[in-house]
């Protein structure tokens, strides 16, 4: 299995080495050069297969650099009921009629970001001992990729983690867990702007190549195929769960701010997955929403980006986004860097609303949208709560409102979980009165010691913070 650029770039990689580079040269992210197939006896053959099982035979599809028998120790050392919870490792249960919410929230920092995050950190030290290499990760976090990743790669051989966050917009929870690791590989940044400039930043540090092969730079966000790829399981078995045999399509409610999430799904589909609608839910940053409904990808500035009670989604800049976009438009990369590049490179937008391939966003990759605000999520939360008797969290709860607006009776809906509803909890409390149950692991956590440091929105402050620390 080689990969490719969306930007073009000459070069084929394998697997390992674009685990450890993240973006690719040029700029652009990494793709398979095409989608492995699954047929109707494949999908039967995974249906019962133990989590760890089913993650090993789709990883395997994928990844032909790591000797397969290392493939599964490492899939059964990540997937675990002691890590997440339940022999299921991701449970689906009916909510109403037709309606299911799949749980991705049980690992070790309660967002779904475990699911991928558990795998990278293993993957990664495999590789690096591999290699008797060393990794500096530079990430971006709007509240739960950076928790999973540090919990995931702390005390990891031959790793140190530099995470971004948005200094101040991310949930007192949110903040107290990655804040209060103490670990020496462990390095928060708290940056004064928005979880876009951070993203930027993880971008810039990413091109300047003679940095990166200096000081050894990767990656965990999401541009990271190999994270993205971990997600693309969870379609599958979500699938398996909500269906009796594999003539029946299911389709799938995402809440998507940077659109690694639902782009999994886009994979799994493309895969031949039976699924037959993804519908991305957005809050008020609605980037995403707008372009399924007009064409338009209007990436919005720092100051038009809402704070909002669904924090991390409050983003402007989807960098997923481009994956789909190159699939969208056929895999050219030209028309891609056209539309990346230069028009919104320098105007900020691209219009794809007279293209031929803009129908197909709906049509041949089933893609739907659909937003939610705050009056929205509060509403969503009493009144699952008070049907159902079932907590969820305000981004799972973005999902639910656009789920049932485009729910087709006779096809099973499944939402993603994103997290549990304590890491929100102050909209928890405004929409029902009282905060919702805590593990007693993170009982006093934002009461502990922090270790953080505060840096402005640029990428050099970053760059020199990372070089002393490395020394």
């Amino acid at each position: 299995m080689n990969y490719l650029s969306t930007r073009g770039h000459p070069d084929r990689k394998r697997f390992c080495e674009i685990l450890l580079e993240g973006l690719a040269p040029d700029g652009g992210l990494y793709l398979p050069e095409a989608y492995p197939q699954v047929d109707a006896a494949t999908l039967a053959k995974w249906r019962k297969l133990p989590y760890a099982e089913l993650a090993f035979e789709i990883l395997s599809l994928y990844i032909d650099d790591i000797p397969p028998a290392d493939l599964k120790a490492i899939c059964a050392k990540t997937y675990t009921a002691e890590v997440f919870g339940t022999d299921e490792i991701v449970p689906l249960r009916e909510l109403e009629d037709g309606v299911y919410l799949e749980a991705l929230s049980n690992g070790p920092t309660l967002a779904f970001k475990d699911m991928a995050m558990q795998l990278l950190g293993n993957l990664f030290e495999y590789e690096l001992a591999r290699r008797g290499a060393e990794l500096n990760i530079l990430g971006a976090t709007s509240g739960d990729t950076g928790s999973a990743a540090e919990y995931a790669m702390r005390g990891k051989k031959g790793v140190r983690v530099f995470m971004t966050s948005p200094d101040g917009r991310m949930s007192p929870f949110q903040q107290a867990q990655m804040f209060s690791l103490q670990d020496e590989n462990i390095h928060n940044i708290a940056i004064t702007g928005v979880f876009d400039d951070c993203q930027d930043i993880v971008k810039a540090v990413s091109n300047d190549l003679g940095f990166k092969r200096k000081y050894r730079i990767g990656t965990v966000n999401s541009i990271n195929w190999a994270r993205l790829l971990a997600q693309v399981v969870y379609y599958f078995a979500g699938y398996f769960q909500a269906t009796a045999s594999n003539d029946k399509p299911v389709s799938f409610t995402v809440p998507s701010g940077n659109f690694g999430n639902v782009c999994a799904g886009h994979v799994a589909r493309s895969m031949g997955l039976p699924i037959q609608t993804l519908v991305v839910a957005t809050n008020e940053n609605d980037v995403l929403d707008e372009f399924f409904r007009t064409g338009v990808y209007r990436v919005r500035a720092a100051v038009d980006t809402h704070e909002t009670s669904s924090p991390s989604m409050d983003i402007s800049k989807a960098s997923n986004f481009e994956r789909f976009v190159f699939d969208l438009v056929g895999r050219d990369a030209a028309k891609l860097r056209k539309l990346f590049v230069d028009d919104l490179g320098l105007q900020g937008s691209f219009d794809l609303s007279a293209d031929p391939a803009f129908k197909q966003a709906a049509g041949r990759f089933g893609f739907r949208s659909g937003r939610s605000t705050h009056a929205d999520r509060l509403a969503t939360i009493r009144d699952t709560d008070k049907r159902f008797a079932t907590l969820v969290d305000p981004h799972t709860a973005d999902g639910l409102k656009a789920a049932r607006e485009q729910h087709v009776p006779g096809v099973p809906m499944v939402v993603l979980e994103t997290a549990l509803p304590i890491k929100f909890a102050a909209t928890l409390v405004e929409a029902l009165g009282a905060e919702p149950a805590r593990p007693k692991k993170f009982e006093g956590i934002e009461a502990l010691p922090k270790r953080v440091v505060k840096l402005p929105a640029d990428a050099e402050a970053v760059k020199a913070y990372i070089a002393e620390n490395c020394d």
